[in-house]
């Protein structure tokens, strides 16, 4: 029986389900289970009403979308931005089961966020907004139900609300329901370096496979969050050359390399976070996009979705991409990389290493015995490496792209497990 394939005009869920699609074609996977995988268990919409420090009441769009519980609780990050909607979390929603999949670890796949400008909102604000959204999403996560964690513009103040809200709510203290907590607050050392300390891994362990040494590397950065900083900070540790990096405040570039740790002095010390005045020898401003066309070795796109499409592709000059973010390369300019014969290591491989490191702050949370930096790093780059080798040695012996080779290996191991469950009526 042929089923009705889903069309979607979010240019990211539209992108998940190409890449699902054709992946689970090539694997044979019955239409049956391609209808299941194909769809989202949950999506939640709730307004979020703020009273703002002017004593007006603002009321925010918030979403949850679980898209699969089969292997355990659903996990994924909650972001603050203006552009966020039902139809993108659904998309990276999908993403993470994929993620969590492939990573070998006990989770389905959720996203969720709130449609908001946190840059134009205060403390007060952001806290009361968070607080509004953590009771509203409270009847759907659970520490063996949805756990949530950081996302874009939010960290682990934002968690500490999520968690205090909860635990309120419910009367006991539910330190498992969130993580990307601080330190301070049953959160886990390692856990801010992991996603960037992951990307990174896997650069490496690209530059390793092909039989290139790090010190001869040249490297450019998207995006100098939380991802982005802590890629950068590993390359360059490792021996790599960082020519360029960016935020939403242009692309800062030198042929001399860019003094990361300085960068890394000065985002801490401006107000909002950002590289805005940042200077360092040799260095250039240069526009937003100007980063994704500097002529390196690998660039990690660690900013948001879609970066390189058929408009920007053209221009790209780096001989490896590495996705740092979910979803830079849409299939379109995915397509034209293949031609010119760019490899890319695909996002649920090259940034696993967050949810990863969730997992290690949520075993942590639930035994209630916490490990040190040494040993969660060691843990974390054991199964990057492992995880890495799994998908290069899949596309290799297959034949396909790195991130066909991601996809098939692990939809097979959710499709195994619906496989194994059956349909719950």
């Amino acid at each position: 029986m042929s089923v009705t394939r889903r069309t979607a005009t979010n240019v990211l869920l539209d992108t998940a389900l190409k890449n699902f699609y054709g992946a689970a074609e090539e694997m044979g996977l019955s239409e049956n289970l391609i209808a299941i995988l194909s769809s989202s268990e949950r999506r939640l919409e709730v307004s979020v009403p703020v009273e703002m420090d002017d004593g007006s009441i603002r009321v925010f769009k918030g979403y949850r979308v679980q898209h699969s519980s089969a292997i355990g609780p659903a996990k994924g990050g909650i972001r603050f931005h203006p552009d966020v909607d039902v139809d993108e979390c659904e998309a990276l929603a999908m993403l993470m089961t994929w993620k969590c999949s492939l990573a070998g670890i006990p989770y389905g796949g959720a996203k969720g966020g709130i449609a908001c400008d946190p840059l134009t909102m205060s403390a007060k604000e952001k806290e009361r907004m968070s607080r509004a959204f953590a009771a509203r999403i409270a009847p759907i996560i659970g520490t063996w139900q949805d756990v949530p964690a950081p996302d874009v513009n939010t960290g682990g103040q934002e968690m500490v609300w999520f968690m205090d809200t909860i635990s309120k709510l419910r009367g006991h203290v539910e330190p498992g329901v969130f993580t990307g907590k601080p330190i301070s607050y049953w959160g886990s050392k390692g856990r801010t370096a992991a996603t960037g300390y992951g990307v990174a891994t896997c650069g490496l362990e690209l530059l390793r496979a092909l039989g290139k040494e790090p010190k001869a590397a040249t490297v450019a950065v998207q995006g100098f969050g939380n991802v982005g900083s802590y890629t950068a900070s590993t390359m360059v540790e490792a021996g790599a050359k960082v020519l360029a990096i960016s935020d939403v405040t242009g692309t800062y570039y030198s042929p001399k390399g860019i003094d990361i740790k300085k960068a890394f002095e000065h985002i801490s010390s401006h107000p909002k976070k950002l590289l805005e005045g940042f200077t360092c020898d040799g260095c250039e401003k240069k526009g937003l996009s100007d980063v994704l066309f500097a002529e390196c070795d690998i660039l990690f796109p660690c900013a948001l979705e879609g970066a390189i499409n058929d408009k920007t592709v053209g221009e790209v000059k780096a001989k490896y991409i590495v996705e740092g973010a979910n979803g830079p390369v849409t299939p379109e300019g995915d397509a034209i990389l293949d031609k010119k014969g760019v490899l890319v290591v695909p996002d649920f491989l090259a940034n696993s290493g967050g949810v990863i490191g969730s997992y290690f702050e949520w075993a942590q949370n639930l035994s209630g015995y916490f490990w040190t930096e040494e040993e969660y790093n060691s843990r974390l780059m054991h199964i990057m490496k492992g995880n890495f080798k799994l998908v290069w040695d899949y596309a290799q012996s297959r034949k396909v792209k790195m991130r066909r080779a991601a996809f098939m290996a692990a939809i097979q191991r959710v499709a195994d497990v619906e496989r194994l469950r059956g349909v719950f009526l």
